[in-house]
């Protein structure tokens, strides 16, 4: 190995191991420090006990679990059954319900809690009227309790469920199912005595990762429990930054275990995953997924769907569009027709705030996607390309930080640039390097998916014509990357926006980002101003995704 690509490599691993590691390190530092960041202190325990004294961590504990597994229940039956119904029967209308369940993946979760809030309200909510007024319930439907803050965000993580279980059902080899159906078993009992065992290390992975999705939420927790009293460990965290004086030991103490069960989720995440090739029943034998016939039940079934998903997927954002045309929020009625304006759409652009929430976000998104993906494109060549013994190591701690919630990751930079004597606290650049290395993981990923593809024999033909290491990479490998590194880029640059937990403990005034306006006008009471805006980034996040399919198409046209 040339001694040029040594140094890179090796300013490779300082560069990942500070942006991965050292945050942690000052997380769990200032976990037994006995004094706020910046001041000096002692060595501690009180932290730690304070927490496990009093009743505060055990009810924490036991609300993150509950929350967590009812929500991940409520994504997984939905996921499974639509993935079932889709993909191995005969029902009409497909396409429809795909279109129907996979739109509002493009929603920030913040707005759809939003929706959700609005369609419940006690007086005004469309959902709580037709409760009221026509199917005989005789007080309005309380959203503010666990139920409903499972609910929302079980049903919400339903798209991502359905996605990968439909993957699940596509690849699998329906001969084991056919064999069964002609020994005399029932569709019912076929699907849970052989479909469901055979598909079972995915399903348990789709099950876990909705555990620990739900265990990082904070958009649900915050919106809906800290009203209702229902406190979890993300809005433990958020609390204890909030308060006057802030608690830095408290969140800290918090965050450190908080973080000790999101990781322990991910390790068994990971295994279910890597066990998954014992039960492998794709071949090199070529065979069609049997469809069961629904009989007469198709047409009501599919209809049944259709409008089951859209109460569930469309009517929260389409709450959250018609409250951003009203002065304040009405259900839909001849009065709130008349009182339809653009007023808010209007206001918006007369704000300071919103323009400089628009240009953060928008600088955020592009710098951080383009720092991103450059530095795991560089990463995905040492790992794939080179016999260097440190790069599972590499590989391991460009990995790490999707075991780190966003308030974990939030607090452990603020520890970080409070201590060293580093002045980026309180600007734009602290924000950047905490999306830089949040967004890791997702761009080794799609590099590392891409590098695999691509064969030697080119970089050695550059080489062997005696061009440099670092022209090969931008002149041949980077062209190659492209496909990878674009999906990667828009990925990013996607979830920048959409970002709220790290952003909420980071920001401050001058540093705004748009998931952040939308967050305290709701605290503010501004429902309509926050449904426009809310309405005004769900339209850049569309554009974007159009954007990326259109680029997709471009490069697929071209390999071909």
């Amino acid at each position: 190995m040339k001694r040029t690509e040594t140094l890179l490599i090796g300013l490779a691993i300082v560069v990942v191991a500070y942006l991965t590691l050292i945050p942690l390190v000052m997380l769990l530092y200032g976990s037994f420090n006995s004094s706020p960041p910046g001041v000096p202190g002692r060595f501690t325990w009180d932290n730690y006990a304070g927490l496990f004294r009093g009743s505060q961590m055990i009810v924490a504990f036991k609300n993150s679990v509950i929350f967590s597994i009812g929500t991940s229940l409520v994504a997984f039956v939905g996921g499974v059954c639509l993935a079932w119904m889709t993909e191995r029967t005969n029902m009409p209308l497909k396409k429809a319900i795909y279109a129907s369940v996979l739109a509002p993946l493009i929603v920030p979760g913040l707005l759809t809690t939003i929706g959700w809030i609005m369609l419940f309200s006690r007086r005004a909510g469309l959902l709580n009227l037709i409760a009221t007024q026509y199917l005989g319930f005789e007080r309005p439907i309380e959203i503010y309790n666990m139920v409903g803050m499972i609910w929302i965000l079980g049903s919400d993580q339903i798209p991502l469920a359905f996605l990968l279980l439909t993957a699940a059902f596509r690849s699998m080899d329906p001969a084991l199912e056919e064999a069964a159906i002609i020994a005399g078993t029932g569709i019912v009992r076929t699907t849970f005595q052989v479909t469901f065992r055979i598909l079972s290390p995915a399903i348990l992975a789709v099950w876990i990762i909705s555990f620990v999705r739900a265990i990082e939420n904070f958009e649900v927790p915050a919106l809906i429990g800290i009203p209702a009293g229902i406190l979890v460990f993300a809005t433990e965290v958020y609390l204890a930054t909030h308060k006057v004086p802030t608690d830095f030991g408290l969140a800290s103490t918090f965050a450190v275990v908080y973080l000790a069960i999101t990781a322990v989720g991910i390790f068994i995440y990971l295994r279910a995953t890597a066990v998954s090739e014992r039960f492998t029943t794709v071949t090199g034998k070529g065979y069609r997924p049997a469809a069961f016939d629904l009989g007469a039940w198709r047409y009501p079934l599919s209809l049944l769907t259709l409008v089951l998903a859209f109460i569930i997927f469309i009517l929260p954002v389409l709450s959250v569009l018609w409250s951003s045309f009203l002065p304040f929020y009405m259900a839909p009625s001849q009065e709130a027709l008349a009182s339809l304006t653009l007023d808010n759409y209007r206001r918006l652009a007369h704000l300071p705030l919103i323009h400089r929430a628009f240009w953060n976000s928008f600088f955020l998104g592009i710098s951080s996607s383009t720092l991103v993906m450059l530095l795991t494109a560089f990463m995905a060549w040492i790992v794939v390309r080179t016999q260097w013994p440190g790069k599972g190591l590499l590989d391991f701690l460009a990995f790490s930080p999707i075991a780190v919630p966003g308030l974990v990751l939030g607090i452990a930079i603020l520890w970080l640039y409070l201590t060293l004597p580093v002045p980026i606290y309180g600007t734009i650049w602290i924000l950047l390097i905490a999306y830089v290395i949040k967004y890791l993981p997702y761009g080794m990923r799609a590099c590392s998916s891409s590098m695999h593809q691509i064969q030697k024999e080119l970089e050695e033909a550059s080489e062997m014509s005696g061009a440099s290491w670092a022209y090969t990479f931008v002149r041949v490998i980077l062209p190659l990357l492209v496909p990878g590194f674009v999906a990667g880029w828009i990925y990013v640059i996607t979830h920048s926006f959409r970002e709220l937990s790290t952003s909420i403990m980071l920001y401050r005034s001058g540093t705004e980002v748009l998931s952040v306006v939308i967050f305290e006008l709701w605290d503010a009471g501004q429902y309509p101003e926050l449904s426009a805006l809310g309405m005004t980034l769900v339209v850049i996040l569309v554009a974007i995704s159009l954007l990326a399919r259109w680029i997709g198409t471009k490069f697929a046209v071209q390999q071909l």
